[in-house]
């Protein structure tokens, strides 16, 4: 894989489709987080923000989203949870997670199709987990992306989606190096019969500019 570039608190835009790409450093607090995606979506119905994509990652906490039961919240491990806004169910984000929050417009140069929206993200992950040689797959019934791990399976990326007016928020994780024993106050996304993986645990080295870089070359070739 090609020297990754590093990463940078700077704004750039893909001279293809000016999407802006914003990659945050340090930890995000959640709330605040959320109070971005809020301020940019306004200003992309507005139209005088542009579409962006969002490469940060958050303290350890977990987030229930609007299909969350209680139940799937085992022990919170003195670590926040907050409700949200977002689709899916209990989730987990912490340092060595990479966080791609996706703001764009489906009602402008893209496809008002919410279903075709999640496909995309699932194309865009498998597409940046095959540049480190891992084959990411989707599975039916469970949303994410999956890899093989000694006869079984395991989630290596979440997706949870917000949209109002056809403008999109929140969007996915991918693990590259998290503590992965935070997950064990949750039943991710709901799934009992299968466990949670990352790159490193999958024996690849990768920094977080690496995954930055992957997921930038990725992302033109499925949203462009």
């Amino acid at each position: 894989m090609a020297t990754a570039r590093p990463a940078s608190s700077e704004a750039s835009a893909s001279a293809e489709n000016m999407v802006e790409w914003l990659v945050a450093p340090g930890l995000v607090p959640y709330p605040d987080a959320v109070a971005s995606m809020e301020e940019r979506v306004a200003g992309i119905l507005a139209h005088s923000a542009p579409e962006q994509v969002w490469l940060l990652e958050h303290p350890p906490l977990y987030t229930a989203g609007t299909s969350a039961i209680a139940d799937d919240l085992l022990d919170s491990l003195g670590l926040p949870v907050f409700k949200t806004g977002r689709g899916g169910q209990y989730t987990y984000h912490g340092p060595g997670q990479r966080v791609a929050y996706v703001m764009l417009d489906l009602a402008g140069r893209r496809r008002m199709d919410l279903r075709c929206f999640v496909r995309d993200l699932e194309r865009w992950l498998i597409g940046t987990l095959a540049e480190f040689g891992v084959t990411g797959m989707c599975r039916a019934g469970r949303v994410g992306i999956w890899v093989e791990t000694n006869g079984g399976e395991a989630k290596i990326a979440a997706i949870g989606v917000r949209v109002r007016r056809w403008v999109t928020f929140h969007g996915v994780s991918l693990n590259v190096a998290p503590d992965l024993t935070h997950y064990q106050g949750i039943v991710a996304c709901g799934i009992r019969e299968h466990g949670v993986t990352s790159l490193a645990a999958l024996g690849i080295e990768a920094t977080m500019a690496d995954v930055d870089q992957a997921l930038r070359c990725n992302f033109d070739a499925v949203f462009g």
